[in-house]
């Protein structure tokens, strides 16, 4: 706080304790990231069913997996200037009411192609929406624990990703894999028609872009019913010049290695990630598993990465969050390495997925509030989305050299060493930036650096 009649707005809130308004927020998010990883992952589990229906190759569905990625890619990549055209609260809504009604559409496919027009459309609405929860969160969120409220939202991925494979495991034999799809279209137009009446703009875009005083004050007193705040100017004390554009800050000297950095080290993790995502079930099969066992195992990558997302969170909020996010990467790729070292013991396996969903998972969930973190307001929802825009053409390639390794007949460890490697790469990126980039604000462009 600055005086009696001006407020910086991040200040105020860390001071306040964790109102019910902002678990609502944190809710309504949580379930927004597990909705949209729910429809993400849903190809994935039904790709052996959907592969006789269809009378095609498993490995044929490699180019599908990689067309809905590029959707997620290209909808992240538009949807930051969209952000400042339409508002993040009206783009994050109408997105995840279109990737709602193409999921509804899915059902409809009868070939590879169609199918893969409409994962295509469907992963337009998929990147557009998950940036802005990020941001959203980011901007209620006290500073004491900023990182570990972004992280759990990010569990929402995982639980949305979990459920999908239980509800293929149980919907599948019973009703048929469209029945995937109906479901994963009806849970976003809801929750989309919940967020338009009951969710808020990020409160730094409404101070950034002069929103009035009583707007936002209307929302400071949900957190804080007894604060006086009228005849109050609001005010960022972080806020970049307004001359300087979002893109121009991103891609500005101070900042532009810890963006490609950001972009090298997502880029990294998403080809790990989408590739166990897309082809573990099709993998373990080729190890003697039954089509459920391996659809249930691939659940294990969520529950280790619900612990492992919540853990490195806690820890970015007390030591340096680079070093933490490396750490992550680093325990990721021995647990996906330990997958192929003895794959005739499930046990052993579950176990090594487990390892490997703490580490890989929670190192990619951690890289959002990293960016977050790193970029400074003007600049915030259009940085997250870009890395996740680019560096989710690492989780096009993914499922691609998934298909290509199955196509050439690899060795079971052998796609896991692979895959391993690539992790590390992830980590050593993190490493990187923390090695060129300074904690200290560049004065010129008062921007928050990580």
């Amino acid at each position: 706080m600055i005086d009696s009649r001006t407020i910086d707005v991040q200040q105020f809130i860390d001071h306040q304790r964790f109102s019910p308004y902002q678990w609502r927020i944190l809710i309504a998010c949580f379930l927004l990231v597990a909705i949209d990883i729910y429809d993400n992952v849903a190809l994935s589990f039904v790709v052996p069913v959907l592969a006789q229906d269809l009378g095609v190759a498993k490995s044929a569905f490699g180019p599908v997996m990689s067309a809905s990625i590029f959707g997620l890619s290209i909808g992240a990549l538009a949807a930051g200037p969209l952000f400042e055209r339409f508002t993040p609260k009206f783009v994050m809504i109408g997105a995840m009411w279109m990737f709602g009604l193409c999921s509804f559409a899915t059902v409809m496919a009868d070939s590879v192609t169609s199918l893969g027009v409409w994962r295509f459309l469907t992963g337009l609405g998929l990147g557009a929406a998950m940036p802005a929860t990020a941001t959203l969160m980011y901007e209620y969120a006290p500073r004491r624990m900023g990182a570990l409220l972004v992280n759990a939202l990010c569990c929402g991925g995982m639980i949305g990703a979990s459920a999908c494979g239980w509800a293929a495991a149980v919907m599948v034999p019973a009703y048929g894999w469209k029945s995937v799809f109906v479901l994963g279209g009806v849970l976003p137009l809801v929750l989309g028609l919940y967020m338009l009446l009951a969710t808020p703009q990020p409160l730094h875009f409404m101070v950034q872009h002069g929103y009035p005083a009583p707007a936002i004050a209307a929302v400071l007193r949900r957190i804080a019913p007894g604060a006086a705040l009228d005849a109050t100017r609001f005010v960022l004390e972080d806020a970049a010049p307004p001359s300087r554009g979002g893109v121009g800050l991103v891609l500005s000297k101070g900042l532009r290695i810890g963006t490609g950095m950001l972009w090298l080290g997502y880029f990294f993790a998403c080809i790990a990630y989408y590739l166990l995502l897309g082809w573990m079930p099709t993998l373990f099969q080729t190890i003697g598993a039954t089509w459920r066992q391996s659809t249930l195992m691939t659940t294990l990558l969520t529950v280790g990465g619900i612990v492992g997302t919540l853990f490195f969170g806690w820890l970015m909020d007390r030591f340096e969050k680079n070093a933490v996010i490396g750490m992550a990467f680093a325990i990721g790729g021995l647990g996906v390495w330990a997958i192929g070292q003895n794959s005739q013991d499930l046990g052993w396996v579950s176990a090594s997925i487990v390892l490997t969903g703490i580490g890989l998972s929670g190192g990619m969930a951690s890289m959002i509030f990293l960016a977050a973190a790193f970029y400074p307001a003007t600049a915030r929802s259009l940085g997250v989305s870009w890395m996740q825009g680019i560096g989710r053409f690492g989780g096009i390639l993914g499922p691609i050299l998934g298909g290509v390794m199955l196509r050439e007949n690899f060795g079971f460890d052998a796609v896991f060493n692979t895959m391993a490697v690539i992790i590390l790469g992830a980590g050593g990126a993190v490493l990187v930036k923390r090695a060129m980039t300074r904690p200290a604000r560049v004065s010129a462009l008062q921007s928050e650096s990580a």
